[in-house]
């Protein structure tokens, strides 16, 4: 039987840089290297219920896996720049790059806010790539419900891209269409916040018109209808658009496709990939052949830093006491959150049964993004290559159903928040009813601090924590009470415009207030 590399040489001719994106897919999880689910010559060139787009909408997809788009420059930015976490490592470790994130004010000349951008812009490249394909390619052949379907794939990972583009700069370019000359591009100047939010709810509307509810299984973590409406509330919750808000939440509530059942103890596990709770997660693998490749460098940079078998990553992205102090009395979330290095007096254990070792440089790592011994010793590799990044959870799109519906108010909506409040709680308690009691409050007020205190803790360390202060209006004060008190509301809610893009542009990007 013929391989997929030898498959393609037989069959499309694509752009070099795209081409090597397809070569390395497959179908465990649809962008694996595993031979479950891969193209053979009976099913190429695509397997039932995709399309002959996939050479160009998979390399949009690979472009999630990039270093530039979910690794350390966005660890440090959506994390690490809140007061959930601290840098981690060694002080000196990631230099003033990572130090002016942890502590403010990051400078123009950040490294890490160039990679941001280069990434963003990279994935949305990919994505105007395949849109481009589906309406000038004349030599495919698809009908118009694959073409809509593509274009809506490559809407949804493009608004993705802006959102976090916008969230972490401001002002940025709207860029929908390919250049003749790919230079022209650094001379497109600033959209308004306004106009760029209002870019991304038409990305997010037609993908949320045009994505199937799920996919065949193997094409796990594809983007689906359910994906595009939780993205999309959000995008509506941070700019208070609460009713739209509570609505797109709705939609993914009541679709069928996706529920509370999964345990969170095994959410953030590797058999817990792409769950009931999982509304939408960036798809890595890795094999013994293939250790890297195919996966994200996520889990390593939040490795344990230390030696011999404890040589798990880099130690970024620890958890502070002032995390450790917002959970309730004997909430499991903590536990399996924050997992604490063992010291002289006390020997504490992996989720797996290990001991931690003592000396290590820190006294917490994120325990969301332990790997499995036994999967480490499987593959020769320690460094978590394979484990998916958790991009939008369930108990998330639950949370902001609850706050929206708080925030529209009256008595049948703020039932139906502490309603929802209250499941998430639930899951947490795991049966235990003696902790995590409901929550009974029925002024807004009340309840509206007790929905923000369970997205901290349901959600720590996961790259909302800083977001959610910036659009709560409350950055400065909370930031400030944490000991980053360089933070100033005035200029740090937004990074700076890299000066490298500023440059390339000749002026006509500029930067944000107060750099």
């Amino acid at each position: 039987m013929k391989s997929i590399k030898q498959i393609f040489r037989l069959t499309y001719l694509v752009p070099a840089a795209m081409g090597m994106l397809l070569l390395s897919t497959g179908c465990k999880k649809f962008l694996d290297t595993e031979r479950q689910g891969a193209y053979d010559a009976d099913n190429y060139p695509y397997p039932g219920g995709s399309g002959p787009y996939d050479q160009f909408i998979f390399g949009a997809y690979n472009e999630l896996r990039s270093f530039n788009v979910h690794s350390q420059a966005f660890i440090t930015a959506a994390s690490i720049r809140s007061d959930d976490a601290d840098k981690g490592s060694t002080p000196a470790d990631g230099g003033a790059n990572a130090t002016t994130m942890d502590n403010f004010p990051v400078l123009p000349s950040n490294g890490f806010c160039n990679t941001l951008w280069l990434g963003y812009y990279t994935l949305i490249n990919r994505c105007n790539v395949t849109i481009n394909e589906v309406n000038t390619n004349t030599t495919i052949v698809a009908t118009d419900q694959i073409k809509q379907q593509t274009i809506a794939e490559a809407r949804f990972l493009r608004a993705y891209a802006y959102f976090n583009l916008v969230r972490f700069f401001g002002r940025v370019p709207i860029i929908d269409k390919l250049f003749d000359n790919p230079a022209q591009q650094n001379n497109v100047p600033q959209s308004t916040a306004a106009q760029v939010y209002t870019f991304i709810e038409g990305d997010l509307v037609f993908a949320a018109s045009n994505l199937p509810a799920s996919w065949d299984a193997k094409f796990v973590g594809r983007a689906t209808r359910g994906a595009a409406n939780g993205l999309l509330a959000k995008v509506y919750l941070t700019q208070q658009k609460w009713n739209e808000a509570m609505g797109a939440a709705n939609a993914v509530m009541t679709s069928g496709q996706y529920d509370l059942s999964t345990s969170y103890d095994r959410i953030f596990r590797e058999e817990g990939e792409n769950s009931k709770e999982s509304v939408f997660e960036v798809q890595a693998t890795a094999s013994a052949a293939i250790p890297s490749n195919n996966g994200v460098q996520y889990a390593q940079i939040q490795g344990v830093r230390g030696a011999g078998i404890w040589d798990l990553g880099w130690g970024w992205n620890t958890p502070t006491t002032d995390l450790e102090a917002a959970y309730e009395a004997n909430d499991p979330r903590k536990n399996r959150t924050i997992m604490y290095t063992s010291t002289n007096t006390t020997t504490f254990q992996t989720i797996y049964g290990e001991n931690l070792p003592t000396g290590l440089p820190n006294p917490r790592y994120n325990n969301k993004v332990y790997t499995n011994p036994a999967t480490r010793a499987s593959l020769g590799n320690r460094f978590g290559y394979w484990m998916n990044v958790r991009i939008l959870r369930y108990a998330d799109v639950v949370l902001m159903y609850a706050e929206a519906a708080n925030e529209v108010g009256g008595t049948a909506n703020i039932t139906a928040a502490r309603n929802a409040l209250n499941a998430v709680r639930a899951r947490a308690r795991a049966g235990n009813n003696t902790i995590l009691p409901d929550v009974t409050a029925t002024d807004q007020a009340t309840l509206r601090d007790a929905i923000r205190k369970e997205r901290r803790v349901e959600l720590a360390m996961e790259h909302d924590r800083f977001f959610d202060l910036v659009r709560w209006g409350v950055a400065q004060t909370v930031l400030n009470a944490h000991g980053k008190t360089a933070f100033s509301n005035a200029r740090d809610v937004l990074l700076p415009i890299p000066q490298t893009q500023i440059d390339l542009s000749a002026g006509v990007l500029t930067q944000n207030p107060g750099y």
